[in-house]
């Protein structure tokens, strides 16, 4: 994410230039419904792997917390709430990538919907609120998928809690809390993807 972003502080699908992308909504209340994302340093989770991902997370959506770090297109955090999630915080560090989700949210009608216009890291030094999914997808050839991991453990995931990781098959899988039990995991393309169980009891990272 090193490119600048446009001047003007208004929703990407408007901004002059920017080559973009049409992402669409797989299932539930949002079912079809599509918005323009632009690319080049947003980088949405492909639709295939999205597709696998909420068939795995079809049973245990209903009524979730979720938490969506490194939000960027707001793609998982949006097919979430679609599918019956309670409430969902999107954690963006890019003011344009933050207000278009906040533009999104409002013509959508999410209530129970909030943008965070900060990094990951420093979300996460606030008090934290237990969370019943997570999804950490932070930006390829970065170090920041461990230690952002290992913060989730200091009271961020309720018991059982659901944590979606996403990585470059490129780079090896970095060290994640022990306590975190693999669930699924696949491979698209150049794209890895694992689904983690918190465990119910208070358990050392």
């Amino acid at each position: 994410m090193n490119q600048r972003p446009p001047r003007r502080d208004a929703p990407l699908r408007h901004a002059r230039g920017a080559r973009s992308r049409q992402l669409r909504i797989i299932s539930g209340q949002w079912r079809g419904r599509r918005w323009q994302f632009p690319l080049p340093d947003i980088r949405p989770t492909p639709d295939r792997v999205r597709e696998t991902l909420f068939n795995w997370l079809q049973d245990r959506l209903g009524g979730r917390r979720v938490l969506d770090l490194f939000a960027g297109s707001g793609a998982l955090g949006l097919e979430a709430l679609s599918r019956g999630a309670h409430s969902a915080i999107f954690v963006e560090q890019q003011p344009v990538a933050a207000s278009a989700l906040r533009a999104l949210l409002v013509e959508w009608g999410a209530g129970e919907a909030e943008v965070k216009c900060m990094s990951a890291e420093r979300f996460l030094q606030h008090s934290p609120t237990a969370f019943d999914l997570v999804f950490l997808d932070p930006p390829y050839a970065t170090d920041l998928l461990a230690p952002v991991a290992a913060r989730l453990n200091e009271g961020w995931l309720a018991p059982r809690a659901l944590i979606y990781v996403e990585h470059s098959r490129r780079e090896s899988m970095p060290e994640l809390p022990s306590a975190w039990r693999l669930l699924k995991t696949g491979q698209a393309g150049e794209v890895g993807y694992h689904l983690f169980e918190f465990p119910s009891g208070k358990e050392p990272s």
